[in-house]
């Protein structure tokens, strides 16, 4: 395997490796909690790491398929099988390829008990680097909320008691924007012709966009949320600075896979970097290279052009017939004629 291939593939491996610390950082349940304490109304009274206890069991990073048709395929077919949080997100760990897309799955999803200990919502985080040019980015997390919907039946309800469905958000993480933005999209009604009370929960699909720019922003109440998942999830702070942020800010304690996760996604940002920049150069070097050759072809075309039409004119000066001429410098009748 040549060095470009190899720098190629080890960059890929990187990458992926950089995306999967990325989400088990914020996985963690004191990240989640700040997360929550900022975009869902009931936990805002609350302090983040009370809010830890109401996280039910580990959320699931990574293998949890957004696809219509497998959601529950391996969900306990034993009625009497209790039906907590880990088995229901487990029930949903089922694999469906898309053509030509491959595996499309949540990038974080979980379940969380509200403050009465009854009513559970359903939250999926996503982290976008970048926002698509071949889609919306609003299409994508509407259909994401509808399948975190469509998927409970058969799970969280059964039959037509649609009454027991949960609250879904789906919340992304959006990072490099032109500014730091929040936005909170939901369901809304509009009365066009008299009114009538249709019972139901328009709160039942709630999509929140978190836009990070990308710069750290400052320690102001209204970005606190922004500056940590800025400083989690920055390519350009130190790993000790972040974790001076994540400490002395925001009191989270610098749990042993915290800190690991900070300093392996340095690390391999930092092979990101390096390697990118090796491609970059070699593929600079390869053009310049290129066009210096086709210059210098270029260049020597017309000094040979220009020999043969000088012997052609000292040919002409000695009333040298024009074919003759045309024989010897390779210029044609026509060029000769025209001199």
């Amino acid at each position: 395997m040549n060095t470009a291939i190899a720098n190629t593939v080890a960059a890929a491996n990187d990458k992926a490796q950089y995306d999967e610390y990325a989400k088990r950082l914020i996985a963690q349940k004191i990240i989640l909690a700040h997360i929550l304490a900022k975009t869902v109304d009931e936990f805002r009274d609350m302090k983040p790491e009370d809010i830890v206890a109401h996280i039910e069991g580990d959320p699931q990073v990574g293998i949890v398929p957004v696809d219509p048709g497998m959601t529950n395929a391996s969900r306990p077919t034993d009625a009497s099988t209790p039906y907590v949080s880990d088995h229901r997100l487990a029930g949903l760990n089922t694999e469906h390829s898309e053509i030509n897309e491959g595996m499309i799955r949540f990038d974080i999803i979980f379940y969380v008990r509200m403050k009465d200990g009854l009513a559970q919502v359903i939250i999926n985080i996503e982290i976008q680097k970048d926002e698509p040019t071949q889609y919306f980015l609003l299409n994508r997390a509407i259909f994401y909320v509808s399948r975190m919907v469509s998927s409970q039946k058969g799970r969280d309800f059964v039959h037509q008691n649609y009454n027991d469905m949960k609250r879904v958000f789906s919340i992304w993480l959006c990072l490099n924007m032109d500014s730091h933005s929040m936005c909170h999209i939901h369901l809304t009604r509009d009365d066009l012709i008299n009114h009538h009370n249709w019972k139901g929960n328009l709160d039942l699909l709630n999509i929140i966009f978190l836009g990070i720019g990308e710069d750290l922003p400052s320690q102001e109440e209204q970005y606190q949320l922004h500056r940590l998942i800025a400083a989690l999830l920055s390519n350009q702070l130190p790993a000790a600075e972040k974790l001076k942020i994540i400490h002395n800010e925001y009191h989270i304690p610098l749990s042993q896979p915290l800190t690991e996760g900070v300093n392996m996604m340095c690390n391999l940002g930092e092979g990101i970097e390096e390697r990118t920049a090796a491609r970059v150069t070699k593929e600079v070097t390869k053009e310049l290279n290129a066009k210096h050759a086709k210059h210098a072809k270029e260049l020597t075309e017309k000094l040979a052009e220009k020999d043969r039409i000088i012997s052609a004119y000292q040919l002409l000066a000695k009333h040298t017939p024009i074919a003759q001429i045309a024989a010897e410098t390779g210029l044609s009748e026509e060029a000769i004629r025209a001199l």
